[in-house]
């Protein structure tokens, strides 16, 4: 069964506690098995987050070594990680799908976050549709 990486960046881990009048009440544990819903017997989901934009990096270049599509949301690091870019750059040069998913919508929120150094290299971007942004990146992953 294909495997798809879910990976999260920094302060993630604190969804569901952190400004959830933004980011809501879910955590990851319940993205995770919304996605686990949603992948059932399609695909196989592996989420991970860390603060670390170096760990986010070797996970991309795992993604990339096991041609493995990827749902990201890059957090804080969508605004200026040109490393992380550069990663990114290399999965649809080798023919793997990555689509940017964002809880809120960037776009709707201060200015330093309205632009993103991943979206030029992203196959999609799915924003500020809560913790349903993730669901709506795996089934178009799913469905093409």
């Amino acid at each position: 069964m294909k495997k798809v990486l879910v990976l999260n960046g920094p302060n993630l881990n604190l969804l569901g506690k952190r400004e959830p009048e933004i980011y809501g009440r879910i955590d990851l544990t319940q993205i995770r098995a919304d996605l686990e819903d949603v992948a059932r017997n399609k695909v196989e989901i592996d989420l991970r987050q860390t603060n670390s934009e170096a760990e986010l990096i070797d996970w991309i270049h795992e993604a990339f070594t096991q041609k493995l599509d990827v749902i990201l949301n890059p957090a804080a690091f969508t605004h200026y990680s040109y490393a992380l870019r550069d990663a990114c750059s290399a999965l649809s040069a080798n023919g793997q799908k990555l689509i940017e998913v964002h809880i809120s919508n960037p776009h709707a929120r201060e200015e330093f976050r309205h632009t993103s150094v991943i979206s030029g290299v992203a196959s999609g971007v799915i924003a500020g549709f809560g913790a349903q942004s993730y669901t709506l990146a795996l089934k178009a992953l799913i469905d093409n």
